[in-house]
């Protein structure tokens, strides 16, 4: 099995880099299924359906998220749906909209996608990422799942690695978001889980990690509030990785980073 994964879509220029890449990266890879980071699809903040449509019309097939998931209002009815292909991290509290965890069909087989949050250096105060990784294996124990698959969205890179120590040889692969830099730590972990700290993002290339940097410069200036904004068009970034499973054991057999730039 194999998996196409995108980093975190940032805004109008990120959406349009996954338009004009994703057909060819799909004809070079042949991935069974691509999963893409869509916290930050509507302007760098949110979801909303037509942005969410726009990826998924150009080849994305499953949507993971993250902290700023709930930032437009309409998260709740699209998270609710019962066909929704998105999801919100499982540690938020479970009165909230939407499932932090899915089976995936993928041809004949099922992939166990999870979305977890790191708590540390995060505002939320969300429940253990690493119980609740043991509580969702355990509800699925009996299932026939061909690969496991996690979208750990953290701040940090030692709660990243130890986590991905923590989860190591029980899932398939886990993939660091939040940061949008991508990290070159590639790797398979000793008991067969591919991972790597950070993904990277789909996003303007010279910026604050997708923000124009001119309206984040004078709070590091004058520490005075940043402004939010993002340009329609630019140089993108955009960042991946292609991960294959061996459905017999649940084991990655590798994992390799994507890293293109195209003007759009």
């Amino acid at each position: 099995m194999r998996i196409l994964f995108i980093g975190d879509i940032m805004g109008k220029p990120g959406r349009k880099a996954v338009v004009a890449l994703l057909p060819s990266l799909r004809e070079e890879y042949k991935p069974d299924i691509v999963i893409a980071n869509a916290e930050n699809l509507a302007h760098g903040k949110g979801v909303t359906e037509k942005t969410l449509q726009e990826i998924m019309s150009a080849g994305v097939d499953f949507c993971t998220s993250g902290n700023h998931i709930w930032s437009k209002s309409e998260a709740n009815d699209l998270l609710s749906r019962p066909e929704t292909n998105l999801l919100r991290p499982a540690n938020y509290p479970p009165q909230n909209a939407g499932k932090g965890y899915a089976l995936v069909p993928v041809g004949s087989r099922q992939l166990l996608v999870i979305n977890l949050m790191g708590r540390v250096m995060m505002k939320e105060h969300l429940s253990c990422p690493f119980r609740a990784f043991d509580e969702i294996l355990e509800t699925v124990k009996n299932k026939d799942i061909a690969g496991i698959f996690v979208d750990f969205h953290a701040e940090t890179t030692s709660e990243k690695n130890v986590f991905g120590l923590y989860i190591d040889g029980r899932a398939s692969a886990m993939v660091g978001t939040h940061t949008h830099v991508q990290t070159a730590d590639d790797q398979i972990l000793p008991k067969g889980t591919a991972y790597i700290t950070d993904t990277g993002m789909v996003g303007l290339r010279y910026s604050s990690i997708g923000v124009n940097y001119e309206g984040i410069l004078p709070s590091f200036l004058y520490q005075t509030p940043p402004k939010h904004e993002i340009a329609d068009n630019g140089l993108v970034g955009f960042h991946g990785v292609v991960i294959d499973i061996d459905p017999s054991t649940r084991h990655a057999t590798s994992i390799m980073r994507i890293q293109k730039n195209i003007e759009v």
